[in-house]
């Protein structure tokens, strides 16, 4: 080995000199960095993003539960070096000297909250500022809307029980506010230490104690797997994925896209790398045969170029994770005005998952066609014998591919996601390889009586119809992923953008008496809003699924766990609302007769309490007894800002139930003012504002938006490498027949117009082909993955295949200039 590596030292010093290796240190070159520039950017930027997602729980974690906390659970934070503070949640009746109102009170400690922000105002409806900490003793915040129901002022005193406590501010946003829409009276925060004063907390009160946790996500983790085995029915831990629907629905399809993005990227990289060194390979036969004449011996010349392929690869995976490196803090710093200021900074992980992608790459892709220089008769001095590739070298392109896999699945995180990209792709290849030999040999009769141009362009595909086809093939594979990553990145930017239009909902108004409403139609009318329908809500609990108590039906933690252990707001409609899609069952024509009633279910609640059609469902509505057969399963638009439910009856289910009516609706920023109005008109509605959570949601997805276009852009880039690489590895063919054309009498400008006719047509083909796989992988992932409609793109089915002809036709011509450049008699010399 050590008398190995000068030799080895000076044949790729010699090789780089002559330009040989440049091509394969490029692609090694590129899919590092692809691998480590995205990784660390994805990596930065979903933490990033997760931490603007904790805003709206107000903490990394939160342990609630409707008795208070052991102190264990609050030792143990501290001992993983957890930042902590508590809350407690409860309802109660507030008063001023002449009116009382039930509100819902928050008493928190120093520190809350401990992600996000609170803001307060001074002055209804009026410019708030960011709160100092939280209410003094003595003091309280109270939302704006608390002020026109008790007929009090900034400065009056609010009696909260026994205790007398004075109004310092008027709330305006709480972070951990976003998930409860649907409380029906005023918020008020207190300072916790004015808890025991107000005697309002007894034995059997409904009060929900929290445990608020932030911290590295290491100290997280490790927190989580100690408390989970501990945790009691009562007690529910929540973290920022599994809290808000809306920030869990925009960081799951951003996970999804940003892992597809660089399964593509990587894989052309690699496909590059693959050309690469089977060129490299295939010039150094005789340098093989040579060898063994001088008397190496089989295993001492494949080290040799092991040695060179090991120094490369070493050389190139070093560049690479540097490059990558400071290509991701270019790009945070270009981007420093739209990206949070607090982006977490980059971690190992990212510099593993380059190394990983370098040396897969490397030996998985490079390695095979080097194995054949071992391989090498020293009678090829004399014959022109090649030895077929070994058993082994497929043994390690099926690894390869095995490792590019696993990759694939660190990418995305997603299995479905991983094997519809692996099994699409393969099915794909198959199916589109014997496609594009077809075409090719229906292009030739075509061609048949066509000029002369055309006639040699398409008769370089022709001469080896197997080679061109696999050629198609490769290209329509390049374009394919290019294609499949901008439909995606389209429709789920478009998909993202639709959840939050400009015009999105930015108001909830609910507890709207039902002889109110014409007036307050009226009254959005006058202020300019726009409003969604105006829904009849009645609380009611699910009491039994077919006779059974419904908590034999459900698991912990479960989405029907959460459902059953709390009020519903139960509604009815005539008509299906237009953002739901019925999955099973069909919608009343009618209303049922008598007792005969019906509801319709949410699709993810139906699962996690296993109802299917024709169940009967037991509510306890306003004290009596409903029971509903279940004749229909929604699919739900969570995130939408317009008011969902889980249960929906058939009207005249809930005649003679205590019904108050809700919606949503749009008011723009500049007519505020008319707020005042609307809650002094209607005393008894209550008012949410949730600008400030659409405005956080904005800017989450402004984030996943510059990451989509950032990916994609090495997603091109590799794509052009396997590109350029593939025109590489069929170059010394093409100079060596262009040479002899030359010779023959051939003219430069008839070379040049052949040359670009063939990749046009091969671009045109390959276009054809991309076009056909793209719909099949799209229509793979959305249906199995992504969990979207899919629709065929028609107009890319004219679109790409221009494209293909247009790109590879420019890429082959300008790759191919040596042919009509260099000088027949040198080629000729040297070919002989």
């Amino acid at each position: 080995m050590s008398r190995d590596l000068p030799l080895a030292s000076r044949l790729l010093l010699r090789e780089w000199r002559a330009g040989e290796l440049r091509i394969m240190l490029l692609a090694l070159v590129i899919a590092v960095l692809v691998s480590t520039a995205i990784s660390f950017f994805t990596d930065r930027l979903q933490r990033g993003m997760a931490t603007r997602a904790a805003e709206f729980l107000g903490a990394d974690m939160r342990i609630s539960s409707r008795e208070p906390l052991p102190q264990e659970f609050l030792q143990e934070a501290i001992r993983n070096n957890l930042q902590h503070t508590d809350l407690v949640d409860f309802s109660s009746v507030t008063s001023s000297a002449s009116e009382m109102q039930l509100s819902s009170i928050k008493a928190v400690a120093p520190g809350y909250p401990l992600r996000g922000e609170v803001r307060t105002s001074q002055q209804p409806f009026g410019a708030d500022q960011l709160a100092e900490g939280i209410p003094e003793r003595g003091t309280i915040w109270i939302e704006p809307r608390l002020l026109n129901v008790l007929g009090l002022n900034i400065g009056d005193p609010l009696e909260i029980g026994y205790a007398e406590l004075r109004i310092a501010a008027l709330l305006t946003h709480e972070p951990d506010r976003a998930g409860d829409f649907y409380s029906l009276t005023p918020r008020v925060l207190m300072n916790l230490a004015d808890l025991e004063a107000t005697q309002v907390v007894q034995p059997g009160s409904r009060v929900r104690y929290r445990l608020l946790l932030s911290g590295s996500e290491a100290d997280l983790q490790t927190y989580r797997q100690w408390l989970e085995p501990r945790l009691e029915a009562h007690q529910r831990l929540t973290s920022v994925a599994d809290d808000n629907r809306q920030i869990g629905s925009a960081l799951e399809r951003a996970n999804q896209f940003l892992g597809l993005a660089s399964i593509a990227a990587v894989v052309l990289a690699g496909g590059a790398v693959a050309l690469s060194a089977s060129r490299f390979a295939t010039r150094h036969y005789d340098t093989s045969a040579l060898l063994r004449c001088l008397g190496a011996s089989r295993q001492r010349t494949l080290r040799l170029f092991l040695i060179q392929l090991l120094g490369l690869g070493l050389v190139a995976t070093l560049i690479g994770l540097l490059l990558g490196w400071f290509m991701q803090w270019g790009l945070v710093y270009l981007l420093r005005e739209l990206l949070p200021p607090d982006l977490p900074p980059a971690g190992p992980k990212p510099l593993l998952v380059g190394a990983a992608t370098g040396l897969i790459g490397l030996f998985g892709f490079a390695l095979p066609p080097l194995l054949r220089l071992g391989r090498v008769s020293p009678l090829r001095v004399l014959r022109r014998e090649l030895t077929p590739l070994p058993g082994s070298a497929w043994l390690i392109y099926g690894l390869a591919l095995s490792g590019l896999s696993l990759l694939m699945w660190q990418f995305t995180g997603n299995l479905p996601m991983t094997l519809a990209v692996i099994f699409g792709g393969a099915l794909a290849a198959l199916l589109l390889g014997s496609l594009a030999w077809l075409l090719l040999r229906a292009s030739a009769n075509r061609l048949r009586n066509a000029g002369l141009a055309w006639r040699l362009g398409s008769g370089q595909l022709l001469k080896q119809p197997s080679a061109a086809a696999g050629q198609i093939l490769a290209f329509g594979l390049i374009l394919m992923s290019m294609v499949v990553i901008f439909i995606l990145r389209t429709e789920l930017l478009d998909s993202w953008q639709a959840q939050l239009p400009d015009d999105a909902p930015n108001h909830f108004a609910l507890n709207i008496l039902p002889e109110e409403e014409p007036a307050f139609r009226q009254a959005l009318a006058d202020i300019g809003a726009r409003s969604a329908p105006l829904y009849p809500v009645t609380p009611g609990r699910l009491a039994t699924i077919n006779g059974e108590p419904v908590r034999e039906h459900v698991t912990k933690d479960s989405p029907g766990e959460r459902a059953i252990n709390r009020d519903l707001s139960l509604t009815w409609a005539a008509d299906l609302a237009a953002d739901n899609v019925l999955r099973e069952g069909l919608w009343w024509s009618q209303p049922p007769s008598g007792e005969q009633h019906q509801v319709s279910i949410e699709a993810e609640l139906a699962d996690s309490l296993g109802v299917a059609l024709g169940d009967r469902l037991g509510f306890l509505v306003g004290g009596r007894s409903l029971d509903a057969e279940v004749t229909s399963i929604r699919e739900v638009n969570w995130d939408n800002f317009t008011p969902n439910f889980y249960m929906v009856f058939s009207p005249g289910a809930l005649d003679g139930a205590p019904t108050t009516l809700l919606t949503s609706f749009h008011l723009p920023p500049e007519q505020r003012d008319g707020l005042r109005e609307l809650t002094r008109a209607f005393p008894a509605m209550t008012l949410l504002e949730v600008e400030a959570i659409l405005q956080q949601l904005r800017e989450i997805l402004d984030q996943v938006t510059l990451a989509v276009e950032y990916v994609l852009v090495f997603v091109l880039l590799a794509g052009f490498t396997v590109l350029f690489a593939s025109l590489q590895s069929t170059l010394d063919t093409r100079l060596y027949e262009g040479a002899l054309l030359r010779t023959l009498g051939a003219r430069r400008q008839l070379l040049r117009q052949a040359n670009r006719l063939e990749f046009s047509l091969l671009g045109a083909l390959a276009g054809l082909l991309a076009i056909v796989a793209a719909e099949l992988i799209t229509w793979l992932l959305y249906r199995f993955a992504l969990n979207l409609d899919w629709q065929p793109h028609l107009l890319l089915w004219v679109l790409v295949p221009l494209a293909g002809a247009l790109l590879i036709g420019v890429t082959g011509a300008l790759g191919t200039r040596a042919v009509v450049n260099q000088s027949p008699m040198k080629l000729l010399n040297r070919g002989g």
